[in-house]
């Protein structure tokens, strides 16, 4: 197998936890496995670029272990709050963790996960498969949100199976394919509620010693294990949180098991982009409360990480792990404004001016109304280049009222690597977006005549915008 020596770094380490944390499973046999995308780029970085389309359907269709990796895919264990509602009945019922591995240059432990790889004992009454169409929306969320910098896992292998599947939200029967994603850790919050749920402080123990080891080993020497890990997983959980404000994006189904401890994005079911400036604007059509929309994210990471910190309290006591949740605003703030300057391209100059200067863009953003999509703005604007923004297709409305405060702060503003506006891709009228008609009219060539051409343009054209951002997550 070709791997690359110097960057293939097996390191398995799931299966140390023991079988209260996870099965042994075996994928499904599938009729067929036709490769629709694979990720070189993500693939270099764990050693991967190297291997035939053979080689790769091999191990990422039929599941054939990687050298000195898992023997066996592992399916793992896990409870979880659905829209507040605990539920005892999850765990991975259509994936497993397929490898684990080191990332060249960083060193970060991250897993080879699987979506719609067959049934497992968490199943239920699922088949266990992912629609053709929730692969292809997958691939499509990370490469915008990994261009638009946020922390992401990464889609690495998409591969259709010859299966007819029957979903009651998409036309059928329709097309089946498996997904392997490449994430940093696919350990859950829900993964500690299991363990809490049936009082096992041994286990709750284990857990927090197995993430601290391998996720955040900087930990190794705090005297109160259980805070400290909360105390960094809310940090790590507020600028993901930041981030998905800055980049527009509804997750759509944010449940205590749809939340791991590195802070994370992963799992794209109903997601979308805004269209425009709307804190009640949601992803998911069964949401009728509107609990997971835009403007209430925040408050919804924070209810998730106050759950997870109630397992913590069969290992340590309350106070700390209070003060480890208290510190979630305060990282919020920062880092949403971290994250809108980054977004603008934009040096920071203080604290305060920061501050001011972020919330006049969200008012700005706001008084723009429908006419002002969320993604164009953040394009006029980027590095400071009023002339372009004055210019361009929405210079009008950045010439009225609602934008004269926003202009007035940025005024003194320097932009941040401003040689970065040399990049063909601000010479466009428009920026890439991924709004939902987009993705519907990606699809549907794909479904009427087995088209690609158009979702491999879209894909290149978001690297072309994540090499011209040039944002790190």
């Amino acid at each position: 197998m070709p791997v690359d020596p110097a960057a293939y770094r097996p390191e398995p380490h799931l299966q140390e936890l023991g079988p209260e944390f996870a099965d042994p499973v075996q994928a499904a046999d599938f009729p067929q496995t036709i490769l629709r995308f694979r990720n070189d780029r993500a693939a270099a970085t764990v050693g991967l670029a190297g291997l035939t389309d053979e080689e790769w359907i091999a191990h990422f269709g039929r599941f054939r272990p990687l050298p000195d990796n898992l023997p066996v895919p592992l399916s793992q264990r896990y409870h979880g709050h659905q829209f507040r509602v605990y539920n005892p009945e999850l765990g991975d019922g259509r994936g497993f963790t397929f490898a684990q591995l080191r990332e060249a240059g960083t060193g970060r432990l991250l897993d080879l996960g699987t979506k719609g790889s067959g049934q497992t004992p968490w199943s239920r009454d699922g088949d266990g498969r992912l629609t053709l169409k929730g692969g292809v929306r997958e691939v499509l969320a990370t490469a915008m949100l990994e261009a638009l910098g946020v922390p992401t896992s990464r889609s690495f292998s998409l591969v259709e199976t010859g299966e007819a599947l029957w979903r009651g939200d998409e036309p059928s029967p329709t097309r089946s394919s498996v997904l392997v994603r490449l994430s940093h850790s696919h350990i859950r919050f829900g993964s500690f509620q299991r363990h809490a749920f049936f009082d096992k402080a041994d286990r709750i123990e284990a857990l927090i010693g197995h993430v601290i080891a391998w996720y955040y080993p900087e930990l190794h020497n705090a005297e109160d294990k259980a805070a400290a890990l909360l105390a960094a997983t809310t940090e790590r959980s507020a600028r993901l949180t930041a981030r998905w404000m800055a980049a527009g994006f509804v997750h759509g189904v944010l449940n205590t098991d749809n939340m791991n401890i590195t802070g994370e994005s992963f799992d794209y079911g109903p997601y979308r982009f805004l269209p425009h400036n709307d804190p009640n604007f949601t992803a998911a059509y069964f949401d009728h409360a509107g609990l997971y929309s835009f403007g209430r994210q925040p408050e919804s990471v924070f209810w998730n990480l106050q759950q997870l910190a109630a397992c913590f309290t069969l290992v340590t006591g309350h106070d700390p792990l209070v003060e480890a949740l208290n510190t979630f605003s305060g990282h919020y703030r920062r880092e949403l404004t971290a994250a809108m300057l980054a977004r603008l391209g934009l040096q920071s100059r203080s604290p305060d001016e920061d501050a001011d200067l972020v919330n006049a863009a969200f008012r700005a953003i706001a008084a723009g109304g429908e006419r002002l999509r969320w993604e164009p703005f953040f394009f006029d604007w980027f590095c400071k280049d009023e002339a372009r923004a004055l210019k361009g297709p929405r210079g009008d409305i950045y010439e009225g009222e609602g934008f004269a405060e926003f202009r007035r702060l940025l005024a003194p503003y320097a932009p941040e690597r401003p040689e970065r506006l040399a990049a063909g891709y601000f010479a466009r009228a428009e920026p890439e977006e991924l709004l939902y008609d987009e993705i519907e009219a990606l699809w549907a060539p794909i479904a009427q005549g087995d088209d690609w051409s158009a979702f491999q343009a879209k894909l290149e054209a978001i690297e072309v915008a994540r090499q011209a951002y040039g944002l790190s997550a």
